[in-house]
């Protein structure tokens, strides 16, 4: 059966982009090649499964027979680039993706890339597979513009519909092909000069955010040496109208959009470019987080007269967000590994992973959280999931180490 779209790969970017389409009113298609995923059975999915229900009772279908994307108007290329080894995005899922719907592309179709990727991806990488797969010209037999995920996990505010889509296409027929589309799930759409435009706008944002953060980070570690209390200071400082911007500090950075790595060439094939020393910096601050929430744990223990080899330590939302089950990048990982490595019994609470692996290793889960924190020596609040009632946990703890500044004020021991 034909389809206004095709979803190529459902995941964090591919299901919320479903969701809004599906609401629009468009026929469309899920398509991945795992049969687990495109059975919307994973767990820790951007979409809860209450939506999932909705979602297909709306009409929305999926499949891993390929063949069904030789019959849609549009397709948006989902697939996922996690960070690799060397912290570049990894781009094998979206080369296969390209190449499965290059065999089957028809002209007139509108291709659309969402997946994360460094400046000129969509020319230089993407551009070329479609092209030879399908034997079809970019911008002459079909449409191919890049238009960059935006969305927020777990934003109640900005949704789909709320949240502008920046859109840069091959020609300006491409753009103005891909803001039709867009145009029909979202209220605001703004056109990049190109695709290098519309990445580099997702790769400023990206890395705003880690760069941000790590300030932040660094000003945690100052003001506990010099005795001041940042989350007051935060406080006073977002009062500001102008020229500030409030972000948090915490145990790490999470979640699926990685900082592009500053010596990674700026398209396929192209030589490096000048590093984003920023960048580079905020990440080194960033990944020491893990380390420093281990140092503050170990000193309030031996503070207490406890060390931390034997020592019952438990750990309180383990996710990279509030109030989601995704455990992406999450810094819970390395903290809690980093704690085992030190002779730690370590347990975890988080309503939304009912088992949780360190390491190949599994984490015991606390069934009862006020007794388990009542009878451990340190307990660690790594993410404030919205059921926890932090002051009664404040009041049940024997010592509370809280790293993301939401406990009240005098509650605990803050990051």
């Amino acid at each position: 059966m034909p389809a206004d779209l095709a979803v190529i790969g459902l995941g964090h970017l591919g299901l919320p982009l479903a969701q809004a389409a599906t609401a629009a009113g468009l026929a469309t298609l899920g398509y991945d090649p795992d049969p687990r995923a495109a059975a919307l059975a994973g767990a820790g999915g951007p979409l809860s499964a209450a939506e999932i229900r909705r979602l297909l009772a709306a009409g929305f279908r999926t499949t891993t027979d390929p063949a069904a994307l030789g019959r849609v108007r549009t397709a948006v290329l989902c697939a996922p680039t996690p960070p690799g080894e060397d912290r570049t995005p990894d781009l094998t899922a979206l080369a296969e993706a390209a190449r499965t719907l290059a065999a089957r592309l028809r002209p007139h179709t509108t291709v659309i890339l969402e997946s994360a990727g460094h400046p000129g991806t969509t020319e230089e990488f993407l551009r070329p597979l479609l092209e030879a797969g399908s034997g079809l010209t970019a911008g002459r037999d079909f449409h191919l513009a890049c238009s960059p995920a935006r969305h927020d996990p777990g934003n109640r505010t900005h949704l789909y519909r709320n949240t502008p889509k920046v859109i840069g296409g091959l020609t300006p027929a491409c753009t103005e092909a891909a803001a039709a589309f867009y145009g029909r799930l979202t209220d605001k759409v703004v056109r990049a000069r190109g695709p290098r435009e519309a990445e580099t706008a997702h790769l400023l944002e990206t890395n705003y955010r880690h760069i941000n953060i790590a300030l932040m980070n660094e000003m945690a570690v100052y003001c506990h040496e010099i005795g001041v209390d940042l989350w007051d200071v935060i406080r006073c400082a977002e009062t500001k109208p102008f020229g500030f911007q409030s972000f948090r500090p915490g145990p790490g950075v999470g979640g699926h959009a990685a900082p592009l790595h500053p010596n990674h060439p700026a398209g396929h094939g192209s030589s490096p470019r000048s590093p984003l020393r920023m960048v580079e910096l905020a990440q080194e601050i960033n990944g020491r987080m893990p380390a420093y929430v281990i140092q503050r744990c170990t000193t309030l223990l031996n503070e207490h007269g406890k060390s931390a080899r034997g020592a019952r330590i438990l750990l309180l939302g383990v996710t990279y967000k509030p109030d989601l089950a995704d455990l992406t990048g999450t810094p819970a990982h390395e903290v809690a590994a980093r704690l085992r490595r030190l002779g730690a019994h370590l347990s975890y609470h988080d309503p939304h992973v009912p088992h949780w692996d360190v390491a190949g290793r599994p984490v015991p889960r606390a069934d009862s959280l006020y007794e388990a924190a009542a009878d451990a020596d340190l307990t660690v609040l790594l993410q404030p999931h919205r059921t926890y009632d932090l002051q009664g946990l404040a009041v049940k703890a024997q010592l509370l180490l809280d790293t993301r500044g939401a406990t009240p004020t005098g509650a605990a021991h803050r990051l």
